[in-house]
């Protein structure tokens, strides 16, 4: 986790992004029995975001950050290359329809207040 440190504040990033980034890291290294990031590679990496996806029930922001915390371990901090990762289930944004009032449902709520 030193290393994570060294690598966030050699980049420059902030206080904020390297405790999100550790919580991942720590995260996955628990998800995986305490195994060493460098031994698991792509496949640990996969199955940790695809666990996340289905059984963590995370949101897409949430699980993009821990992918991004997982590429800067092994990218920055291992100085591995972990290629594409095939097999990544990506959950999608959900776009959501804004709510509108009909001019009676609006009518009627205006009613009631003024009342």
């Amino acid at each position: 986790m030193d290393q994570v440190s060294v690598a966030c504040r050699r980049r420059h990033l902030s206080r904020r992004t390297e405790q999100a980034y550790r919580f991942w890291i720590r995260r996955y290294i628990h998800f995986h029995s305490l195994q060493h990031p460098r031994v698991l590679g792509p496949p640990g990496v996969v199955a940790f975001i695809n666990h996340l996806a289905s059984v963590g029930m995370v949101s897409a922001s949430t699980q993009s950050q821990a992918l991004n915390a997982l590429l800067f371990l092994y990218r920055d901090v291992l100085e591995v290359d972990i290629g594409h990762l095939s097999g990544l289930r990506r959950i999608q944004r959900r776009h959501r329809l804004p709510v509108v009032l009909s001019v009676d449902e609006v009518a009627t709520i205006l009613a009631r207040w003024r009342a």
